[in-house]
Formats: structure tokens, sequence, C-alpha cells
């Protein structure tokens, strides 16, 4: 089929939707990209797919049943899906590592809602999300490491055998930002506070923390690059014609209370380690558009999780964008 037609047959698919202005993005994380040890949350990848919903999409009901929210208010919605892997830092340790945190693997589906308010010389945007999805055995964790080890010539990973057990997960996350916008010479700044928090059976946490981007075309992006388990944002940026670009920078603390991953099953026995109440996130990173593209990297630093980690974690995220 040729490519015109493959074009013609996607838009079809996506008016029959009721969704227009598609941006479609891959984001992989993962501890080695930045020299990191293969260990804790060694990988994750995740999809999106944004888009501006037409007045009767079923996203917009959502939004008007959400307190504070209304249909209205509703900018962009994203549908979401991705897995991630947690390890302990020794995988070649067939046995029980108590010290240190348990394996898991984890697939997941969500929606994302996304609200910005444009007012003079600041932007707000709320974040929405719902997630569902695994974590256990059943999320295939094994074999892809295995798989992926297997293909790159690495250590095969040998305590699989203790990974947590089959838990279906539902989390609702929410995050408020306020972006004051200012110029610095001839650069776009801009800069602000962030509160937000998630429940669920997966994640239970308050956060807070701050951000700044700096560089140029900063109106054709609208999204803060996220990691987990903040909100992910929606990955959405406008098309145009020369380079934008800019560099951003994230503080955030989170009052963790309560991580699956860390503290093991709810409903079953299984490797638990005590997790630390408070975890910092510092972020890093560079993004660059042009045309229908938009590419980002940042690297993240995040202190210990539990109270038995050695040091703190470090790890990439790379994420490109494109219009569909």
């Amino acid at each position: 089929m040729k490519a015109s037609a493959i074009g013609m047959l996607v838009t079809s698919l996506l008016v029959a939707s009721g969704v227009h202005a598609e941006v479609f993005s891959l984001k992989v994380e993962n501890d080695v990209v930045t020299g990191g040890q293969d260990g804790h949350y060694t990988n994750g990848i995740e999809g999106f797919w944004a888009f501006e919903p037409a007045q009767e999409h079923w996203t917009r009901s959502l939004a008007g049943i959400l307190p504070g929210w209304s249909a209205s208010d509703l900018t962009y919605s994203a549908y979401r899906f991705g897995h991630q892997l947690y390890t302990p830092e020794e995988i070649e340790a067939a046995e029980l590592q108590e010290d240190d945190r348990p394996y898991a693997g984890m697939f997941f589906g969500g929606v994302t809602l996304f609200s910005a308010e444009q007012l003079e010389g600041l932007r707000k945007t709320d974040t929405f999300t719902l997630d569902v999805g695994l974590v256990g055995q059943g999320a295939g964790g094994e074999r892809l490491q295995r798989a992926v080890h297997k293909a790159t010539g690495s250590d095969a990973p040998e305590g699989w055998d203790h990974q947590l057990e089959n838990e279906p997960f539902v989390n609702l996350g929410y995050e408020k930002r306020w972006w004051l916008q200012n110029r610095l010479g001839g650069l776009e700044l801009e800069y602000g506070p962030s509160v937000g928090g998630a429940v669920g059976n997966l994640y239970t946490y308050a956060s807070t923390g701050a951000g700044v981007r700096l560089g140029q075309g900063l109106s054709r992006s609208f999204s803060q690059f996220s990691v987990t388990p903040a909100p992910s944002g929606v990955q959405y940026f406008k098309p145009g014609e020369g380079l934008g670009w800019f560099v951003f920078a994230n503080l955030e603390g989170r009052f963790m209370a309560h991580n699956m991953l860390l503290d093991g099953n709810t409903f079953e026995d299984s490797h638990s380690v005590d997790r630390e109440k408070w975890v910092g996130d510092a972020q890093l990173g560079v993004a660059m558009l042009w045309d229908r593209w938009q590419l980002s990297f940042a690297n993240v630093w995040r202190s210990r999780e539990f109270e038995t980690q050695r040091e703190h974690d470090q790890f990439g995220s790379i994420s490109l964008s494109t219009w569909l």
C-alpha cells in the first residue's frame, strides 16, 4: 500500500473517532542511557496518542464530571500505553535479595486530560490521568528482560522467581502548574511551581515542585516532560517552519504514602522493602522542534526510594513526537 493511501486511511479513522490535530509520541526511559547501573527502575517504554477532542468526544464528558473541570475546559486528551521493568541491582543473583527492591514487570493503559488557560504573562495547566494495568508475572517482565539481555550479550537476570505476584491496579493522578512568562535577552522564559498527587493501589502520594523552560518556540510545546510516577503530560506540540528549541529543568518532591512496587502486593504475601516517605527528583533536559517533529532528552536524578538503598538512582528519558 502506498504511503499516501496509508495516510488517507489513518486520517479517515481519526475523523471517524471524533478527534483531530493528532500527535503520536514514543518515550523510552532507561538507566543505561546515562551510564547508570542496570537495576531499580531499569526500563520503561510509553506510547502517546494526543489529540484535540471534538465537542462530542467522550473525554469531554469525562472532564465534565471531574470536580473543578468542565467539558469546555478540556484543551487536549491523550491515550497512553506502556510497559515498565523494576529489578534489584544484582540481577545475576538467583536468591532473594531481602534488602533490595522486588522484581516487577508492569503494563498499563490510560487516558490523560489536559487543560491550559492563557492569561496575561501567565499560563495555567491542569493534568488528570486515569491508568489501569497489571503488575506481576502476567506483565511479561522476565521474558522481556531475558530476551533483551540475550540479544545484547548482557548478564542474564536470575532472580525473577521472587517477582511480585499478579495484581491489577487502578490509579488516578492530578497535577496543576503555573507558568510565569517573560523574556531573557532574545529568548522566551517560563517558570513556576506545581502541585499534584495520585491515589490508587499502585501509587498514593502528594507532590510539589518547580520548573523552568528557556529557549525559542515555547508556545509550540505545551506540556512539561515528566517521568514516572508523575503524570506524563500530553506531549502535544504545534508544527511550524524553522527550528524551535528549549532547555528545561524541574524539581519535584513527593510524600509517598504507598508504592506497590516497594511495599509489595496488596492481597498476597510478596517481597517488599521499607519505602522512604520523602522522595525527590531533579530533571535537566533539552527539546528540539522542527516542522512536524519534536525530540527531547532528559537526565533524571532520584533520591533513595527505600531505606536500605545504597545511593540515589539516575536514568535518562528520550521522547520522539510527530504529527500524524
